[in-house]
């Protein structure tokens, strides 16, 4: 079983490291932007003005968020990416469409696309309008690039409407609501073709939970040795939260191992995580990508 595991976690490194740091400086450029709210700029924590100066924050609000860990993560095995952020607290992918596509209305290599944290205000979990609005974000960047490669982050379950908020998650295991954001995500990708692939963030949660890296549970304490995801506000992430999601965007896009980061990755040491921590996280995050590969809207190995 751990034979197995191993090689199919090994199936995710699409280029060893060894060898993307040796061809550094040849490595071809690509652009990636990052469409979405609070849980990609970083909110509520240290990730969200961290290192702002190596992203391109189109709103020029001095955010780097998730997008600079993306960045720190690429540049720390040889990958050139120019990495920019267009994002709004609190806001729908409609929103970006309506009010804000004349700022990345041009060309992109690829896109990541992060929706509201119940997908709909009124309807909690009901996927209709990101339909609508991923389809509208897709044609637009496809007019410009239609070779872009645009991308669905299914995000995490909350605590506060786990455990306290009245919602339709209330009274539910943790791990619910981020494996029906996952589903969500995936049916927005099936009507959605120009969608490749869905970024499992909440079910890296839920894995992190359940391997016992992560206390499920804020309202109760963080058991010794744990981590704990979420925020003072059991809604946005913590350092470890972000942390994690920005593992999970990595893997899946470039196709490297998150576990060649290694203990002394260079983010989690400046944002006061330690390095069994960090390797503890990146394990969770090859993992959770290794368990999804292949398929439509699944991660695929480049």
């Amino acid at each position: 079983m751990k034979v197995a595991a191993a090689a199919l976690a090994m199936l995710l490194i699409a280029a060893p490291v060894a060898a993307a740091a040796q061809t550094a400086g040849a490595a071809p450029s690509r652009t990636i932007l990052f469409i979405g709210n609070s849980f990609t700029q970083g909110a509520h924590s240290a990730v969200r003005n961290w290192r702002s100066s190596t992203v391109t924050d189109l709103n020029r609000a001095g955010y780097g968020g998730v997008p600079a860990l993306f960045k720190a993560f690429t540049e720390q095995v040889g990958l050139n990416y120019t990495v920019s952020l267009e994002t709004q607290g609190g806001k729908s992918l409609g929103f970006h469409y309506d009010e804000r596509r004349g700022l990345f209305d041009k060309p992109w290599d690829v896109v990541v696309l992060q929706e509201f944290s119940t997908l709909n205000r009124e309807r909690p979990g009901d996927p209709s309008a990101t339909v609508t609005d991923t389809r509208r974000l897709a044609s637009l960047l496809q007019r410009r690039n239609p070779k872009v490669q645009i991308d669905l982050m299914a995000t995490w379950s909350r605590a506060d409407l786990t455990y306290r908020q009245k919602s339709r998650w209330s009274g539910t295991d943790i791990a619910k609501m981020g494996n029906d954001l996952l589903a969500a995500s995936e049916e927005v990708c099936r009507q959605v073709p120009a969608v490749r692939q869905v970024l499992p963030v909440g079910t890296a949660w839920n894995r992190a939970f359940t391997s016992g890296v992560a206390d499920p549970n804020p309202y109760d304490g963080i058991a010794f040795g744990t981590l704990g995801l979420w925020a003072y506000d059991h809604y946005h992430g913590s350092v470890a939260g972000y942390y994690l999601e920005a593992l999970v965007v990595f893997g899946a896009i470039t196709g490297v191992d998150p576990v060649t980061l290694g203990k002394d990755e260079r983010a989690a040491d400046e944002l006061g995580l330690s390095d069994r921590q960090a390797v503890a996280l990146q394990t969770v995050a090859r993992d959770e990508l290794a368990s999804r590969r292949g398929g439509k809207c699944m991660i695929s190995v480049r």
